[in-house]
Order: structure tokens, then sequence, then C-alpha cells
């Protein structure tokens, strides 16, 4: 029986990758100050509507259900609303700003196609309560940062900014009450998806046309973007920013800065997007402090695709995910196997990945499966015993030791 179409076995291998791409998501947020937390997996359907009124797409992507109470319920196709309810029932206990991300599998019952499955894995960071340019540019600024710390530069991505304050100016002076606006932002989000034909005729009702967006868009809005860029410019980011005006996102609860991180092939595939939602979490709970956020979220999919093609990115993820073991233990001698076995356990009190034979083998093929297990050295124990071999794999190199002197010559991993 065959894995559900869009979800994903995980053998060790494909296990061993996903964990490399999520202890860099790790390591790169933790260095930023992100603390992380984690939430449900099953949500009150309303949580989606109600905070979705005006981008019905991710509502038909719902995987809902009724439960025995009948209540609905929906498996979390994204984190926003989650973290909004989580931060309105608890923001007074913690100190501003809030530096929140979570690694976490979320669901989108929508078409299978390359980069997309129905299951996947998502990074998201949110920066709550600081509303300046600086908590912008710092949210920007970590994207960039966990795309460098898989090995990627200048040339293999760029952030495409953009502003929907710009756009609701633009959008005030053609005079577009709320609902009209949000049917040009809808139609805006598409551009590059849908024919102008169909565009036009959604957005008749406005009185504007596909002609007057791209005109829009390529007039652009300088001073939009001027603080963060600047701020990215001091931080030496700038080189990966470029202000783009035609990028709105699709979700309705956006309402300042949103970017959207596009790999620079000629697939221009998108591997990260997010932006302000300031009125967000004071919308969700009557007495919620209305604070003002900015986030974004980062997938696995189509990130494992680019890390594939990117010689120097896939060169990186094979020697994190070589290894299985640091140290392995060759048992020379089955008579010493007990000894063996306790300093098996005393290089693993030290912190060490350790493996051995669990079974009588030849030497010879010892160092075979310590080699196949990735390990960078051998201890052989033999009949000389107290005193050991370490033997380093790459070079073939021998030292000897006692075994009271192992712990001083192997250090910590």
């Amino acid at each position: 029986m065959l894995a559900l179409p869009g979800f994903r076995d995980f053998y060790p291998e494909e296990c061993a990758r996903r964990n490399y791409v999520v202890e860099v998501w790790r390591a790169v947020a933790r260095r930023y100050g992100f603390v992380e937390f984690d939430g449900p997996t099953l949500e009150a359907g309303e949580l989606y509507r109600k905070k979705n009124e005006e981008g019905a797409e991710i509502l038909d992507q719902l995987y809902s259900f009724r439960d025995r109470g009948g209540r609905e319920l929906a498996l979390r196709p994204e984190m926003t609303p989650t973290l909004a309810r989580m931060v309105a029932a608890r923001e007074k206990h913690y100190r501003k700003p809030m530096k929140w991300f979570c690694v976490s599998n979320f669901f989108r019952h929508e078409r299978q196609q390359k980069g997309r499955l129905r299951e996947f894995l998502q990074f998201n960071a949110d920066l709550i309560g600081e509303s300046s340019p600086e908590a912008d540019a710092e949210t920007v600024a970590l994207a960039i940062d966990l795309l460098r710390g898989f090995g990627f530069g200048v040339e293999d991505f760029v952030v495409r900014l953009s502003d929907r304050g710009a756009w609701r100016e633009f959008l005030a002076s053609r005079g577009c009450d709320a609902a009209g606006a949000a049917l040009v932002l809808a139609c805006a989000d598409k551009l590059e998806r849908e024919p102008a034909e169909k565009l036009d005729e959604k957005l008749a009702p406005t009185g504007l046309a596909v002609g007057d967006l791209r005109e829009f868009i390529a007039a652009g809005s300088p001073g939009a973007f001027a603080p963060v860029l600047s701020a990215l410019e001091a931080r030496g980011l700038s080189g990966f920013v470029e202000p783009d005006l035609s990028i709105v996102r699709g979700l309705a609860y956006y309402t300042g800065v949103v970017f959207e991180v596009f790999d620079r092939s000629k697939s221009l595939r998108a591997l990260a997007g997010g932006g302000r939602y300031d009125g967000l979490i004071g919308g969700l709970s009557d007495g919620a402090a209305d604070l003002p956020a900015i986030g974004f979220g980062m997938g696995d999919v189509v990130l494992g695709h680019l890390i594939d093609a990117t010689p120097a990115a896939d060169a990186r993820r094979r020697a994190a995910c070589m290894s299985s073991c640091g140290i392995y233990v060759v048992i020379a001698d089955e008579a010493r196997r007990a000894d063996a076995l306790r300093v098996v356990q005393e290089i693993r009190d030290l912190g060490w990945r350790v493996d051995f034979p669990l079974k009588p083998a030849k030497v010879g093929r010892q160092f075979q499966d310590a080699e196949a297990a990735g390990a960078a050295r051998a201890v052989l124990i033999g009949a000389e015993w107290p005193e050991l071999k370490i033997k380093t794999l790459a070079t073939r190199t021998e030292e000897v030791c006692e075994r009271s002197a192992l712990a001083g010559v192997l250090g910590k991993p």
C-alpha cells in the first residue's frame, strides 16, 4: 500500500535530509534571538474563516471535518492564525517585542505539482509588538540568512519587497472602497498566473484594468521601501533585495510590508513569503492588545529542490547528512567484548555518536561498516587490553593510548 497522494514517507536518508534543514533553520533563528513555540495540529475551522474573508483560496484548501461533538475542525494550513490566537491569550506574560519561530507540519488540499505537496514542513518566524521599519528589516534579514545558512548566495535567490500601504494609497486615489480594494489586491496577486482578459473581467466593478495595475507597479513607490532598504544596506544585505510592487500576497490580513523570496533560476520558484499583519491579533479576541506584527514562512519542499540543484548547497547538505556515527568501536578480540561495551558507553557519555558490531565479525568487515556509517575514527580493542588503537579513517593514521587516557585523547564532539 502506498502513501496517500501528496504525503511523504521519510526513510532514514530522507529523514536525515529533513533533519538537516530543520537544524539549519533552528540554528539561524536562535542567532537572531528567536525562541521556539508550537501549537495544535487541529484548530477550529472558524479560526481560518474569521481571518480570510477576502482570501477564499485557503478556505477551499482546508482539510476539514466535524468531530463527534459536531464541532467543525481543520488541519492547520498555516501558522499565523494559531500564533495570533495564542498571543492574544497570553501576550501580557511576555516582554515586547516577542520573537517567536516554529518548525511544524501543515496541510492543504490542493493540486499536486513540483514543489507543492498536501503535507509539508514549514519554518515560521514572527516578530510581535514592534511596528518600526527596523522590525521589518530584521524579519527580511532573517529570511535572507536562513538561505545563506544552506550555502546560497546573492546569485541564487532574491527577496522581492512590496508594501500594501502603497497599494492602499493608490487605490484610494482611484476611488476604491474596502471591498473594491480587496478585489483589486486579489487580482494583483494573480497577475503572473492568470490571463489579462480574465482579470479584466474581475476588475470591471472597480473601474480599473490590468493595464492600470501594471502601470502602478512599473512606476514603483521608492518612499515606501526606503527605511527598510536602508536598514538592510547597513547590514550588507541590500544586494539580496529588489523592490517590486507586483508582490501583494494572497491572504487578506496583510497590512504593510510584504515580501516573497524567489530562486533566480528560470523557474522563479517562491521559497518563502510573508509580511506585516498589524490588525490580526487584536481582531481575534475581545480585549486583546492590538499588537503590531510581521512574519513569514519557508517550506521545505521547494527549498529541498533548490538544495539538490545547487552544487555548493548540495555538497554542504551531503557532508552534514553522511555520518550516522562519529566513532566506531572495532572489537578485534571477542574475548574483550565486555571491555569493549564499557568503552562504547564511556565514549557515548562524552557525547559522541558511537556504533559497534552487535555480533562477531572479521576486523576487515568492521572497518567497512565503520566507513559505511560515516565514522571519522575507529577505536580498536584487541588482545593488548587496556592499550587501545585509535585510527583516523580518512588518513589511515593510528595512535596508541591507554584506556585511562581515552577521554583526554578523544575530547568532546
